[in-house]
């Protein structure tokens, strides 16, 4: 099971392979995904760390503003892209200065897989919070960042063992779904698809979820007539 510093080097060393491209705000979103589905596990009991680097990157940006690092960093580093690669060092740097920090036998705090609750909040039931409450996952309307969070929600379950759910099997399908909706075979993500044939993120989040709606009646209809055959 790696730990979040592995993660952060695995991602910096390919950020294709998680996130599409080197981008901060994608990389924010994804980690929400990850390190959420891991506390609900019962890993990092007592935070992942991230929260702390809220507290210290706005100490070193002096600045009190309400927005989230990735923001944050952003501004002081003129683009996505320099933020996302501004962050590694940064963080590391963050880590050095909490690395003094044990509990109170001197020991690190970790966790092994016998300390997991095994539980993991239905793909659908997050989906259906987030839509909801777009704005308290996604910080804003953006498909994008719904993509991101649901690929670190994925690799968090991946890692200790929990095998995909029925719910998550039939979520893989959406993504011909929409190839095939758009008669579009691109290698693109659903999200690029949909996001393509959207005036912008707001708009293609919405219509994620109509036609995700959509997606699900059609397969609902599909087992009907089998049943009935």
């Amino acid at each position: 099971m790696m730990n979040l510093s592995t993660l952060l080097q695995k991602i910096k060393e390919n950020p294709v392979m998680y996130l599409e491209k080197p981008s901060i705000t994608y990389l924010h979103s994804f980690l929400i995904g990850y390190l959420s589905t891991r506390t609900e596990m019962g890993l990092d009991r007592e935070g992942s760390g991230i929260e702390r680097f809220q507290e210290w990157i706005q100490k070193r940006e002096k600045t009190n503003v309400s927005q989230s690092w990735d923001q944050i960093l952003i501004f002081s580093c003129g683009s996505d892209r320099n933020a996302f690669y501004s962050f590694f060092e940064l963080f590391e740097r963050f880590l050095n200065d909490e690395s003094s920090k044990k509990d109170e036998n001197g020991r690190s705090l970790n966790y092994s897989k016998n300390d997991l609750k095994i539980y993991v909040r239905p793909l659908y039931e997050l989906l259906g919070s987030i839509k909801k409450r777009p704005g308290m996952y996604l910080g804003n309307n953006s498909i994008t960042k719904l993509d991101m969070l649901l690929r670190g929600y994925s690799l968090a379950q991946r890692e200790v063992g929990i095998l995909p759910t029925e719910q998550e099997r039939e979520f893989e399908g959406f993504q011909s779904w929409v190839e095939d909706k758009y008669g579009i075979n691109s290698g693109q993500s659903w999200s690029k698809i949909i996001l393509f044939y959207s005036v912008d993120e707001h708009e293609a989040l919405q219509k994620f979820f109509e036609l995700f709606e959509e997606y699900l009646n059609e397969n609902k209809s599909l087992e009907v007539d089998e049943n009935n055959s």
